[in-house]
């Protein structure tokens, strides 16, 4: 079964709900989106229209509640599950991945040693730096798509950061519910070293881990927080997606997890894999997860529904020398988002566009998610994309 909810469902995603008729719980947003697929509205160019296979909310939570696979195209979609649901393995797993607190202690002997710490809203202006490993990051406990986090370098950065989250944290809580973006708990632990790469991936009903995306994610600095650049290729998956399975597997010793799809962001530093947060019941958010569909035809949410084994590694072979990226479009930090964006002038400084997908700023908080396939000869384009404050297609 799928839930959808705000703020965004993906072409493909749709597209493939019509195709295969798969059951979607009805509710305000995917009784809207079903409106707009049977007038043809937000399918891939050439797909024909049709309507969803909406299910009632008894129907949705009996389907739960015997253990059917489920999976969310949005974190908002998680209130419901947990006030509908009396799987209680489902919804205990939901409450643990999405508090970065409570896992990082469930996961700690899988990374001894690591500095951590929860500190409460009102506490972040009392923190004496000085008693800090510096450097730290600072997070939310339960948030989003890199909203409310920070590296903290310097004394002076701390007060920087909690100034930071004073501006924008109304603005998070009126976007997004607690459970997507928590509002009084933040964690605070050491800042880990390494490459930073995000997996799609789910536990099946034995906990065993089948990964689905492998992604590694680029900065343009130490300061660098942002979902700007996700890289794959075959090279990349080949190497790490048997390691990133295999720990996992390790992860559910500990946790225990069973029928649940999870998007996970890990470093790694050397043979250390260390874990930086799970996100459940969906994949890369946005609709980031088509990037294995754009590159290799990999409908990640179909795989795991539909319990279809996938050679993933086989899939990106068949592509040699071809970088797959995507790139969450956020603009600079004191952007006017009312202002419009030209996509078009963006799309035309990259040689090979896959797809690019405008959002309303004003609601998602980024212009959108372009993905590229690039090569040797246009890393370039990358390295352009990393490193733009996008200021030059605004009017």
């Amino acid at each position: 079964m799928i839930i959808l909810d705000e703020p965004f469902t993906s072409a493909p995603l749709a597209q493939w709900l019509i195709e295969s008729q798969h059951p979607v719980l009805a509710n305000a947003y995917s009784r809207a989106l079903s409106a707009r697929a049977q007038a043809g509205e937000g399918l891939p160019e050439g797909a024909a229209p049709g309507a969803l296979n909406l299910v009632g909310e008894d129907e949705a939570a009996r389907r739960l509640d015997a253990g059917e696979r489920v999976y969310t195209n949005s974190e908002n979609a998680l209130a419901w599950i947990l006030d509908h649901s009396s799987n209680a393995g489902l919804t205990d797993a939901i409450r643990l991945f999405k508090d970065k607190a409570a896992l990082r202690e469930k996961l700690a002997p899988l990374a001894p040693g690591l500095f951590f710490a929860t500190l409460t809203r009102r506490d972040l202006d009392a923190v004496n730096v000085d008693d800090l490993p510096l450097p730290v990051v600072l997070k939310p406990a339960v948030g989003f798509c890199s909203m409310g986090v920070y590296v903290i370098e310097e004394r002076d950065d701390w007060a920087a950061a909690v100034a930071d989250i004073a501006r924008h944290e109304d603005e998070w809580h009126a976007r997004y519910p607690d459970s997507v973006v928590g509002s009084d708990v933040y964690l605070v632990e050491g800042y880990l070293t390494g490459t930073e790469y995000a997996l799609d991936a789910y536990f099946d009903e034995e906990g065993r881990a089948h990964v689905l995306n492998v992604l590694r994610h680029d900065f343009a600095g130490p300061e660098d927080t942002s979902d700007r650049m996700y890289l794959t290729d075959a090279a990349i998956v080949a190497d790490l997606a048997p390691r990133f399975t295999a720990w996992l597997d390790e992860v559910n010793t500990l946790v225990g997890a069973r029928s649940i799809p999870v998007h996970v962001e890990v470093r790694v530093d050397g043979d250390a894999i260390v874990p930086i947060e799970f996100n459940p019941l969906r994949f890369a958010g946005l609709g980031g997860t088509d990037v294995a569909y754009y590159a290799v035809g990999l409908r990640t949410y179909e795989a795991f529904l539909e319990d279809r084994p996938v050679d993933v590694a086989a899939l990106y072979a068949a592509h040699p020398g071809e970088v797959f990226s995507m790139s969450l479009l956020n603009p600079a930090p004191d952007a006017d988002t009312s202002r419009p964006f030209d996509y078009d002038a963006l799309a035309a400084r990259f040689s090979h566009v896959l797809a690019l997908v405008p959002f309303d700023p004003q609601v998602v908080g980024s212009y959108g998610f372009l993905f590229l396939m690039t090569d040797d000869a246009s890393a370039a384009e990358r390295d352009f994309l990393l490193h733009t404050d996008l200021a030059e297609f605004t009017a």
